[in-house]
């Protein structure tokens, strides 16, 4: 278990507040000249989904949550049912089921059997509730339509946005990408890296 002072209480972290797993949605550290600095955040708790804000004190600090990573493959979505199904890598009927908030951060790098690290909340009593996934730094994945070329637009070194194979459109990709091309991605940045494979 570690404690967090309240300036280290940022985006993405998960922390136990009122006994329960809370994920920090954002946080603002606010100094003034007359008054201690305090840390303005927004909670998500991840038992009941309710979002609510906090405010922390220069004095205060918050315990971490205990989060597990296991690897997982997305299996499909349901989208009009708000579902994302995930199966254990080491267990395929062991599956998961996660809402489109849970996986707002890496829907646009996955297909169906991309790899994936499901996170953990381990409560005390040794449970345990699915609280997010997240992608691969770089993922591979294949253009699905992209602009044509036109003679002397690579000489400028331009670039132009593509359909990616799960419709996710990606801008700054070189002139010379066509459909049917592999390219890798850095899913942190949502840049393309480079050509994997050509069409």
């Amino acid at each position: 278990m570690s404690l967090l002072d309240y300036n280290e209480i940022r985006e993405k972290k998960v922390i136990i507040y009122n006994d329960e797993p809370c994920m920090v949605v954002s946080s603002h550290v606010a100094r003034t000249q007359m008054r201690k600095p305090t840390n303005q955040t927004k909670l998500k708790s991840l038992v009941s989904g309710k979002v609510f804000q906090a405010v922390f004190q220069a004095a205060d600090r918050a315990e971490e949550a205990e989060i597990e990573k296991r690897a997982a493959k997305f299996l499909y979505a349901q989208p009009q049912k708000n579902e994302w199904w995930f199966a254990d890598v080491e267990d395929a009927t062991n599956r998961f089921k996660l809402t489109s908030d849970d996986v707002s951060d890496i829907v646009k790098w996955i297909t169906e059997g991309s790899d994936v690290m499901l996170k953990f909340f381990i409560k005390d009593d040794d449970t345990e509730i699915v609280i997010g996934a997240e992608t691969p730094i770089k993922v591979d994945m294949r253009v699905k339509a992209a602009p044509p070329n036109f003679k002397g637009d690579t000489a400028t070194g331009g670039k132009k946005i593509v359909t990616l194979e799960n419709g996710t459109e990606l801008s700054g990709v070189p002139l010379f990408i066509e459909a049917g091309d592999i390219i890798r991605i850095n899913t942190d940045l949502g840049e393309y890296v480079e050509r994997v494979e050509k069409n």
